[in-house]
């Protein structure tokens, strides 16, 4: 029994049955695609359902051994964590209240990001520039809200459907900050009836959608750099850690070699002596 966790961990760590489980969450993302076609359902439904409940099958016996590999550091990872809730909704009866749950059936393919690396560390540095955007989000909403104010007094009256009140002003001016059909579809059509109208939308593209928007990417690539700087500092630390352990190895075993060769002279010497 003391063996059998170290080869159960061995054999799920290998980089073989890693990719595995990648393919198969692949291959799970199509059925559950072709599965929202009535005309493939009619065809080939019995067939996708069994599939579909063959690959959950793995899923659920890869996450219990994980389970019994990692034990308390499974639930004490934020990654192990997401993949045993998302296999979790697949396993309850999405019938009655539940209903809604077969639709998250689909979060199954979110563990690619988990399982990639390359996108586990995207991910990472997300989470990482959360703060920042968070602060950048806030002084948008403040944004927001003046020159909604400022649209619904100038602009209501005359254009109920765009300004008329809070809400729609700022439906409104999100519209005009993504550049969906500001011009001839908004702002051109105001300028009608108000001419000066630009003086307040063009300052308000400049700074919501040049600036702000900006901001947001500046943060998210910093934190990215900043990620990749944190992890390429751990794998050095990492790899100058095991030259230090090999190094410290190497002297022990030289120092008892050396030790051992000279008790094997001084037998030599004392047996000369002694003929």
């Amino acid at each position: 029994m003391s063996t059998l966790r170290p080869r159960l961990q061995a054999f799920i760590e290998r980089p073989s049955v890693q990719n595995a489980i990648i393919f198969l969450i692949l291959v799970n993302a199509v059925l559950l695609g072709l599965e929202t076609s009535s005309s493939v359902m009619q065809q080939a439904g019995p067939f996708i359902l069994l599939l579909d409940r063959l690959i959950l099958s793995i899923f659920v016996i890869e996450i219990v051994a994980r389970i019994y590999v990692y034990a308390r550091h499974f639930w004490r990872d934020p990654w192990s964590l997401f993949d045993f809730s998302v296999v979790a909704i697949a396993l309850i009866p999405a019938s009655g209240p539940f209903a809604v749950l077969r639709a998250l059936r689909v979060l199954r393919v979110l563990r690619l990001l988990t399982m990639v690396p390359s996108m586990r560390r995207v991910v990472g540095a997300l989470l990482a520039a959360i703060p920042g955007l968070g602060s950048i989000g806030l002084m948008l909403l403040i944004f927001y809200y003046v020159f909604a104010v400022i649209a619904t007094n100038l602009f209501g009256t005359t254009y109920p459907e765009w300004f008329g009140t809070l809400g729609s002003s700022f439906y409104t001016l999100f519209q005009i900050m993504t550049l969906e059909s500001w011009s001839m579809g908004i702002v051109r059509p105001v300028m009608e009836n108000f001419p000066y109208a630009w003086a307040f939308f063009v300052p308000f593209i400049m700074v919501a959608t040049f600036t702000m928007l900006n901001l947001f990417i500046a943060i998210i690539v910093s934190a990215m750099q900043s990620y990749s700087e944190a992890e390429r500092k751990d794998t050095v630390q990492a790899i100058q850690n095991t030259q230090d352990h090999i190094e410290t190895d190497l002297h022990q075993e030289v120092q008892t070699l050396r030790s051992e060769i000279k008790e094997l002279k001084q037998l030599l010497v004392d047996n000369l002596q002694r003929h």
